[in-house]
């Protein structure tokens, strides 16, 4: 058992356990960065310990009635089947080094684009408030419905090939879909919902093509599971504003520097 992986999972599982984001953009790069991890390995093996770590504390939202499953059916309903054709994509491609480069390149991209949620969320959240007040009820379900099936393929297709995107960027299309509908509690409850079987999904078809290292997933469970379940009883007494900022400038660090990294 390595003591790095056990406290890379810690504090992986606290973040999310504390924010309800940042699994797959924080856990992905310390794999590859840190670790040593081959990229496909490292989406595979982060896909399953962000399931399990979300399981653990997913399980209170649903109790409590904060999930609003009618928005995690629309959104399932685009990811799984975009999460099985990224999959069979993935399957028919060997890991050659211009694909490794392409899949390094993109999970820089998505901790760019998770970095960029995080430090904007409140401007969406407002533009999403101020569109909400400018359409026309009939016209705006309609819009949501269709706009939830496609955010949710993004998702799918992003989640399966990076392992990164549910959390943060999920939870901003979110704001800027269901504004009224969702409040903050119900968004991330909703959210953490949505993520879970997507990433078991994923996960599932990383397992089947040989891209996930069990041993470090156990190592990394070890630290993630009892520390994900510490960060959702104090997240109450935390701000999440300044949390979810410095999460943010953090992950645009790391995302700038595999972009970097992927280019040369």
């Amino acid at each position: 058992m390595s003591l790095l992986e056990v406290t890379a999972g810690a504090l992986t599982g606290f973040i999310v356990g504390m924010t309800g984001v940042g699994g797959g953009a924080l856990m992905t790069p310390i794999l590859l960065l840190v670790v040593g991890t081959a990229p496909f390995t490292a989406v595979g093996t982060d896909l399953w310990f962000a399931a399990i770590t979300k399981v653990a504390v997913s399980g209170l939202h649903a109790r409590q009635g904060l999930v609003d499953w009618l928005v995690v059916r629309r959104l399932w309903a685009g990811s799984l089947p975009a999460a099985a054709l990224t999959l069979a994509w993935m399957a028919g491609r060997p890991p050659d080094e211009g694909t490794v480069g392409f899949v390094r390149g993109a999970i820089g991209a998505a901790v760019c684009l998770t970095a960029a949620s995080l430090l904007a969320g409140r401007a969406f959240r407002t533009r999403g408030l101020r569109a909400l007040q400018q359409a026309a009820a009939a016209e705006r379900a309609g819009l949501e419905r269709g706009a939830t099936v496609a955010a949710g393929a993004v998702l799918g297709g992003l989640v399966t090939m990076t392992s990164v995107g549910a959390g943060a960027v999920g939870a901003v299309l979110l704001y800027h879909l269901y504004p009224a509908r969702l409040t903050p509690a119900r968004l991330v409850a909703t959210d953490v919902a949505h993520a879970v079987p997507l990433a078991l999904v994923a996960g599932l078809g990383h397992l089947a093509i040989g891209q996930v290292d069990l041993g470090l997933l156990r190592d990394l469970l070890v630290g993630s599971v009892p520390a994900a379940l510490a960060g959702a009883a104090l997240s109450s007494r935390v701000p999440h504003a300044w949390l979810r900022v410095a999460l943010g400038v953090v992950l645009l660090v790391v995302g700038m520097t595999m972009l970097a990294a992927a280019i040369r």
